[in-house]
This record gives C-alpha cells, sequence and structure tokens, in this order.
C-alpha cells in the first residue's frame, strides 16, 4: 500500500513524484472540486446561520471519483494544498468530497517545492485548519451575497451585464475618482528661472530677499522678471560648501503585490500574466539538478525569509562580487501590512547557483524574465548598501540665493547587480569665496500637469495601501473590471468607461458601504481577525447581511431606473405587445416590451441609398469599404468587377472668406491618409499646408496666419509658421 498526497495542480503533482518514488502515489485535485454552484445563490440563510450548499462541479466528478478510490486503498493520506486560506479551504473541500474527516486528516505544508521541503514537511505534519476555512469560507459568501443580491438590481436600473462586487467596485471608485481629478483639473501657470554658470553649470534659485522660493512660488511673471533682472545685475560668489555621504539601502525582496509593480514597470507584464508565470515557477520546471520549484510560494505579504536562504545568499554574493559586497549582518525586512502573514516568506529563488544564466539554458521567455527579475531582486536585498558623496555648493548673488548639485558614486553595493541609472554628476573643484560667471538667465513659463491615471501596478500600489483585497485578490479584480468593461487599459493608463461612472454614482448613493476603501479595509481586517480565531464568521456574515439585505430591497422601489425606454409605436411580430428602444450594453436597440418573457430584438435596417446602375452590367452599383476608404462597386461582382471612386464625395469644403497667404487661393478642407488637412486650392502650384483650420488673424510676431486649435483642454490660436501661441 502506498501513501497518497493530494495537491490542486497536475505539475505540481509531477514534480513532487519525482521527489519521493514509488512509496507515493501523487495526484491533483485540479483546483477547486467543491464549490458553491454557478447558477444560483447557493446559501441557505436561517435564523442562527448561513449554510452554504457546496456542490462538485461536473467536470471534477470523474477526479473525485478518482481520489475516492484511491483513498480507500492507501496507506494514509496527505493533503498538501497551497498554504493560504485558499489552499486550506480546498484541502477541506478535498477531505469532505473522498469521505474522510477533515480535522483528523494530516495536511502538510511547504513554501517551496524541493525535496528538502517536501520530505521535511512530511515529517512533521497537522491538521486542517479550520480557522483558515472559516475566513474562506466567509470571504466566499460575502462575495456571493454581493455579487447575486447588488449586480441584479445594478442592472436592472442602469443596463444588461452589470455587476458590483465588495472588491471590485472599491477598485473602481479609486479609478473613477482619478478620472474625476483629471476632467476637473484647472492647469497653473507658474514661472521658473533657468540659471546657468560658466560651463553650463545649472544652479536653482533657491531664496530670494529671504523668501524661499519653491516650484509654485513664482505665479507672476512681473514678479519673476523683476527677479531675472536683479539676478543680471548681481556679483556671485560661493558662499557654502557641503559634502554629505549618503547611503542608499536596496530594495526588500519581493512578495506578490511589489512583484506585480515590478513585472508591470520593467517587463510591462499584466498581473495576470505575472502571476500565471510565477505559478510555474513555483510548481516545476527543468534545472541543471532535474524538475524542481524554483521559487518560493508567490502569494504572499509576508516579508520574512529563511535563514538557511539568507546564508546560501550571502556565499553567492562573496562568490560573484567579493566580501565587500555582503554585511555584517543579513539583512531583515518587516512588511508595513499589520495583517501579513510573517510564517510565510517572501518570493524569493528557491535555488541560489540556478542562477539567471544557468536558467537561460532551461527556461524561455516569460518564465525566464520573471525568474530573472525574481533572483536579482533576492541577491541584492542581502547586499550591501550603495553609497554616494552628496555636494551642494550655495552660491550668494545679490538678494539672491543659489545652488548647485552634484553627486559621485562611492561605492555600487546593490546597484552591482539591479543596475544604476542615475549617472554621476560631478561638479569641479571650488573654494569657497570664489566668484563665478553668469553665463545664462531666462524665465521659462510653465503649467501644473493633471494626475496620471492609474496603471496596473500603481493601481495594485494603492490597494495594498489602502488594505483593499490581499495578495490573491490584485491579478483576478483587475482582470473582472476589464472583462466587465468597465475599464480599459491604453498605453499601460487604466482608462475607466461611461458606465463606470453610473455605477459608482449609484453606489455612492445607496450603498456607500460598498465603494468606501474604509470600510473594505476594516472588512478585510475582520477575515483575518477569523483566520486567527478571534472574530466569529457567521456574526461577521450576519452584520454585513442585514443592513445590507435592507437597503436591496429599499432600493427596488426608491432607485430611479437609468434605462431609456421609448415607445415606437410598433407591435411584437412574436408576441404582439409593444416594440421599445432601449440602451443596451452595445448601444441603442429596438426591443420586445414583453422581456423576459419574450426576447424579441429588431434587426437594425440600414436604409439602401441609390448609387445607379453599373454601366457595364446594369446591376446596381452599391457603397463598399477599403483600406483607403469609401467606393462604388458593381453588386453582380464577381462576375462584373465594376468600380468608381467616391473621390468627389470627399470632404472638400472651402473655409470662405480664408484666402491662402502664398498665392491668393482658397483654402479647402481634405482628408487625406492621416486625417483631415487644410491645403490651398491652387495644389500642386502651391503647396501650403495646416493640420488645424485656418483663419484670417494675423500673426503678430511673423505676419502669417494663424490657426484655431485645443491645447491643454482649452481653446487657442498657433500660428501655422512660427507655431507662436494666442489664447482666445
Amino acid at each position: 500500500m502506498k501513501d497518497l498526497i493530494i495537491v490542486e495542480s497536475p505539475t505540481k503533482a509531477r514534480t513532487i513524484k519525482n521527489f519521493l518514488g514509488n512509496d507515493y502515489e501523487v495526484i491533483a485535485s485540479k483546483g477547486h472540486i467543491r464549490d458553491l454552484p454557478k447558477h444560483s445563490f447557493g446559501i441557505k440563510i436561517e435564523e442562527n446561520s448561513f449554510i452554504p450548499e457546496y456542490t462538485i462541479d461536473q467536470s471534477h466528478k470523474a477526479v473525485v471519483d478518482n481520489l475516492k478510490k484511491l483513498a480507500k486503498s492507501a496507506k494514509e493520506v496527505y493533503i498538501a494544498t497551497d498554504e493560504d486560506r485558499e489552499g486550506e479551504a480546498i484541502g477541506y473541500h478535498i477531505a469532505t468530497a473522498i469521505g474522510k474527516n477533515p480535522l483528523k486528516l494530516p495536511r502538510i505544508v511547504f513554501h517551496e517545492i524541493t525535496k528538502k521541503a517536501i520530505i521535511d514537511s512530511l515529517k512533521s505534519p497537522r491538521y486542517i485548519d479550520m480557522d483558515k476555512v472559516n475566513a474562506q469560507q466567509a470571504r466566499r459568501l460575502l462575495d456571493r451575497i454581493v455579487g447575486y443580491r447588488l449586480s441584479p438590481l445594478i442592472a436592472s436600473k442602469i443596463q444588461r451585464g452589470l455587476s458590483a462586487g465588495r472588491v471590485q467596485s472599491s477598485a473602481l471608485k479609486i479609478v473613477v475618482d482619478r478620472e474625476k481629478e483629471i476632467l476637473s483639473f484647472k492647469p497653473i501657470t507658474y514661472y521658473v528661472l533657468e540659471v546657468l554658470f560658466d560651463k553650463d553649470l545649472e544652479a536653482e534659485l533657491i531664496e530670494f530677499n529671504g523668501e524661499k522660493i519653491q516650484k509654485l512660488s513664482l505665479q507672476e511673471e512681473k514678479k519673476a522678471l523683476a527677479i531675472k533682472e536683479s539676478l543680471k545685475k548681481s556679483q556671485f560668489l560661493i558662499r557654502e560648501i557641503e559634502n554629505k555621504k549618503r547611503k542608499i539601502t536596496p530594495p526588500p525582496p519581493f512578495m506578490t503585490s511589489t512583484l506585480q509593480q515590478s513585472a508591470s514597470s520593467f517587463l510591462g507584464f499584466s498581473p495576470s500574466r505575472t502571476m500565471q508565470n510565477a505559478q510555474k515557477l513555483y510548481e516545476g520546471v527543468m534545472t541543471h539538478k532535474g524538475s524542481m520549484g524554483v521559487i518560493t510560494y508567490m502569494r504572499t505579504d509576508s516579508l520574512n525569509v529563511a535563514k538557511e536562504a539568507q546564508e546560501e545568499a550571502r556565499a553567492m554574493i562573496a562568490k560573484l562580487y567579493g566580501k565587500a559586497y555582503i554585511p555584517l549582518k543579513p539583512k531583515v525586512y518587516a512588511t508595513k501590512s499589520k495583517n501579513a502573514q510573517e510564517a510565510h516568506e517572501a518570493i524569493r529563488p528557491t535555488l541560489m547557483d540556478f542562477t539567471p544564466q544557468i536558467a537561460a539554458q532551461y527556461l524561455k521567455g516569460d518564465e525566464l524574465r520573471l525568474y530573472t527579475l525574481i533572483y536579482n531582486r533576492f541577491l541584492s536585498s542581502q547586499m550591501n548598501d550603495a553609497e554616494f558623496e552628496m555636494q551642494n555648493i550655495f552660491i550668494q548673488g545679490g538678494e539672491s540665493l543659489l545652488k548647485l548639485s552634484g553627486r559621485k558614486l562611492l561605492f555600487d553595493g546593490f546597484y552591482k547587480v539591479l543596475g544604476q541609472e542615475d549617472k554621476d554628476k560631478l561638479l569641479p573643484s571650488f573654494k569657497e569665496g570664489e566668484t563665478l560667471k553668469l553665463q545664462k538667465c531666462e524665465v521659462l513659463t510653465k503649467q501644473t500637469e493633471p494626475p496620471s491615471r492609474f496603471s496596473e501596478a500603481s493601481l495594485i500600489k494603492t490597494l495594498e495601501t489602502l488594505g483593499i483585497g490581499r495578495p490573491s485578490t490584485y491579478a483576478p479584480t483587475i482582470s473582472l473590471l476589464t472583462s466587465r468593461e468597465y475599464i480599459t487599459i491604453e498605453k499601460k493608463q487604466i482608462k475607466p468607461q461611461e458606465v463606470a461612472f453610473k455605477v459608482i454614482e449609484l453606489l455612492q448613493e445607496h450603498f456607500e458601504e460598498i465603494v468606501d476603501s474604509q470600510f473594505t479595509a476594516n472588512l478585510e481586517e475582520k477575515l483575518d481577525e477569523i483566520a486567527e480565531n478571534k472574530q466569529d464568521w457567521q456574526k461577521l456574515l450576519w452584520q454585513f447581511y442585514e443592513p445590507f439585505i435592507q437597503k436591496i430591497v429599499e432600493g427596488k422601489n426608491t432607485i430611479k431606473s437609468q434605462k431609456i425606454i421609448i415607445p415606437t409605436g410598433e407591435k411584437c411580430p412574436l408576441c404582439g405587445q409593444e416594440l421599445v428602444k432601449r440602451n443596451g450594453r452595445f448601444g441603442e436597440f429596438v426591443g420586445c416590451s414583453g422581456y423576459p418573457k419574450c426576447k424579441y430584438i429588431k434587426k437594425e435596417e440600414k436604409a439602401q441609398e441609390d448609387f445607379g446602375n453599373c454601366e457595364k452590367c446594369g446591376k446596381p452599383m452599391v457603397k463598399k469599404y477599403s483600406r483607403n476608404g469609401e467606393f462604388l462597386a458593381c453588386s453582380g461582382y464577381p462576375e462584373c468587377k465594376n468600380t468608381q471612386s467616391l473621390q468627389n464625395e470627399k470632404v472638400n469644403v472651402v473655409l470662405e472668406g480664408i484666402k491662402c497667404p502664398k498665392d491668393g487661393g482658397n483654402i479647402i478642407e481634405r482628408k487625406g491618409k492621416r486625417g483631415k488637412f487644410y491645403g490651398c486650392g491652387n495644389y500642386p502650384k502651391c503647396d501650403f499646408i495646416s493640420t488645424y483650420p485656418p483663419t484670417n488673424v494675423i500673426c503678430p510676431k511673423c505676419k502669417g496666419l494663424m490657426a484655431r486649435r485645443t491645447y491643454r483642454k482649452k481653446e487657442i490660436l498657433e500660428c501655422i509658421s512660427c507655431k507662436e501661441r494666442q489664447e482666445i
């Protein structure tokens, strides 16, 4: 008889089987084998409790039958699911599904999938932790209650296909709030003094007439010009030279959130792409020592590192870079999250001798790039600080005080691994009392910029800071918001869609707690307390459910529908009820007012334009589209391949009263490959072109025509020739 070990994934099963040989049977459950039903609420609510009605999904029935069969003949059955709460719950459901007592089945846990870690875990098994299981059940039921009770209400009041969630709606509000900030932003004009001394030494004005000068200090052009004139008249001498040494500490090893942020910033990976590749690296890949997991568990909020891993890293640093790069004591990092699972480890390589150079022989593409990122981050975290010499030179010039700044890298420390983008900025040797000659002094006009949109990395950082969600939820939350079309991701920027504003506005007014980041964070803390046996999970569910369901009942009657329903006067051909015009997920459509009983939707009929008949075969001509625009083609194609250009129908509008500045011809609005432009009607004899619509306003600088355009959300005039700008 063999011992049976049950894990979640087939890859993990194969890796562990390789370590243990024929004495063990290692089988994968392929994820959750019991869960709430997909198409019904699945929670029985009684006076004193919430009873989840778990079912075994059809796709897992064969897996469960096989597990039952193997468990009956096994000498011992071990649960070896992942070490987090989700893994604990999966282990509980596996035990229940195969007819075993979850509290008596040995449970083994490990941070990494290496031979030593697996054998050590088998020596000291424990049992299923029901506090962790209950924390996961509470989370699952909370999400089901919100999803199944709030989503239909939103869909009925705004449009079909919408959903709300405990974490997703809080995250969406953060994105929407940032977009509102951007839309309401009003730029502030300020002025900066650009000051250069001999040898192009750039100086910063830090004080004038006893007043400290900061970024937005100069908002009056008159004052900035007065300072400029004062500087031009001044004599400059070095008042003080300040030298300081500064140490920069290495960043800590990765946890889930920082791995997702760095992979997004440096590799361009989405959070889900990062986690998919990290999962493969954790579960097992081929190495120079056989198949094994090459990183520790990737869903963690801990920065803790095992002592033996620290020693291995220090030995590798000494081997590769020398003793100068090893700190006197191993570096220890503490997470800022008060609910972090410190018993877990940070994300680190399991084999320090599996360097990125050796890994390149076994790993490819995304896996290699992510492994290299993790390896280098961990190795650098155990290295000495980088050391700089910072130099500030303070220059007195009349009423002004200016500063020259420089720096020099004295010791590269952890930069030896991570690299350094900032180059040394060395200053010449100066002495106090030495005079300097002004080379250039100009007043620059600047404007404040609106806040930037969130990237996936910065949104994850914000969610983590606010305590919304946990390591396992960051990637799925962003994926869900994208799939629901609440947000789009363009050039790494997250942009909320119009429907997101409507949903958040409704939730803010009627279900404020669902979008309140503080409420969501507090709920996360209470879920953590359940895992620590400090909170009763049933009591927590009741505290949330009763006020929430009361609002749902009230909302059905009090929340005004935002759906547009306009009677068309037509009858439904299926049931005879009136057809109405509605707003749907994909725009306006006409459907039966008897929905959902009658699901008739009227097909859109496009009006047929008359383009005459083909001069070759007499059949009607139709409009078609190609990469070069619209054209007419014979409807008898492919027998008749006659086509006609629609060039004359392109936009060629004459701008009345505006003449070409070169030859006095008419200015015509045209359409080219790159969109609209404005050119002289005498082309090709005259080559005058403007990107923006010209006006009759004459440029005060070069006497050319000025064009109307939008700049920083304002209407302005810009000279076509010299680009001089004027506000309208």
